[in-house]
């Protein structure tokens, strides 16, 4: 069967889509990139913090999202988990060696959105208002 350069193309991008998804740093990408990472690596930035703690410096951060970020952060090596045995049970969390190695990556991610907030704000509403011109 002969293809069309179209349906070769097709089948060349559904190939690379494909394999893009098993890529092994796609993956950790998406896993890093999430704005409750983000967060979380910057309130421990400073040191060891209880899972409360971390709740009370993250604003809208709900148990479960939370917990669900630091278990992803845990089993990427990204923070360790102390448990000590009291009562109630205390947990803290910190950055390993390799979350303090991303640390300047999330800092230079934050340093950028804090100065281009106001262009990035001016953008959104030029588009959105564009966007509800061209609809009327």
């Amino acid at each position: 069967m002969t293809l069309t350069a179209e349906r070769k193309r097709q089948e060349a991008q559904a190939d690379f889509n494909n394999d893009l998804g098993q890529c092994p740093a796609r993956q950790l990408l998406e896993a890093i990139s999430s704005k409750w990472v983000t967060l979380v690596m910057l309130a421990l930035a400073d040191g060891q913090l209880r899972h409360s703690e971390l709740r009370r410096v993250i604003p809208g951060a709900s148990q479960k999202m939370l917990t669900s970020t630091l278990r992803s952060l845990e089993r990427d090596g990204l923070v360790s988990r102390l448990v000590t045995a009291s009562v109630p049970v205390r947990t803290d969390y910190e950055l390993t060696p390799l979350g303090h190695s991303l640390l300047g990556v999330v800092y230079r991610m934050k340093d950028w959105a804090e100065a281009n907030m106001d262009d990035v704000s001016h953008a959104r509403m030029e588009h959105d208002r564009r966007h509800l011109a061209s609809t009327r």
